[in-house]
């Protein structure tokens, strides 16, 4: 029987400890407590952060982990996000207004959110199997690890509101759990 290396398996386990719980599964939750909504979207509005990009950046910190760099895919991670999340996001909002006075409007405009939020979902599983299939690519994160530091340097953020948005995220997120 061959023996496994350390490396095969550090990645099978970081494999099965990314699963608990999903990116989905942490996204809907982190984003439900008090303020991380508004911190995300008001980083998304001026900053141009992707909301998912960063959920999964809080979501592999959480897990004690971060990126050395960014992976080849996220390059068509962010495709998608620029050709399918975006435009019904922008036509979700469009439509805000008169939707609140023409039901059929209110009814289109309710499938399009539908439409974006499954976009959302897409994105963070494109994400996770990314995060899952280059496990090279992703490094325990060195203690103490400033998620906000990580951030701003991954994000490129530089504004102190921003930064401060960012400190909020990270005031949010339980303490990282030690990469094995």
């Amino acid at each position: 029987m061959p023996m496994t290396d350390d490396s095969t398996r550090s990645a099978a386990t970081l494999r099965h400890r990314l699963n608990r719980p999903g990116l989905w599964d942490f996204a809907l939750a982190f984003y439900a407590q008090p303020e991380v909504e508004t911190a995300c979207l008001t980083l998304q509005d001026e900053a141009g952060v992707d909301v998912c990009e960063l959920l999964w950046h809080c979501w592999l910190h959480r897990h004690g982990l971060g990126l050395r760099h960014a992976p080849a895919g996220l390059a068509a991670v962010h495709q998608w996000q620029v050709e399918t999340t975006r435009p019904l996001r922008r036509l979700r909002r469009a439509l805000k207004a008169e939707a609140l006075e023409a039901p059929g409007v209110a009814e289109v405009r309710r499938h399009i959110k539908q439409a974006e939020l499954a976009a959302e979902r897409e994105t963070l599983e494109r994400l996770q199997r990314l995060s899952e299939a280059c496990p090279e690519l992703i490094a325990g994160s060195p203690a103490p690890f400033s998620l906000q530091k990580h951030l701003a340097k991954a994000l490129k953020i530089q504004e102190k509101n921003h930064l401060l948005l960012l400190k909020t995220l990270e005031n949010h997120l339980d303490p990282p759990q030690p990469s094995r």
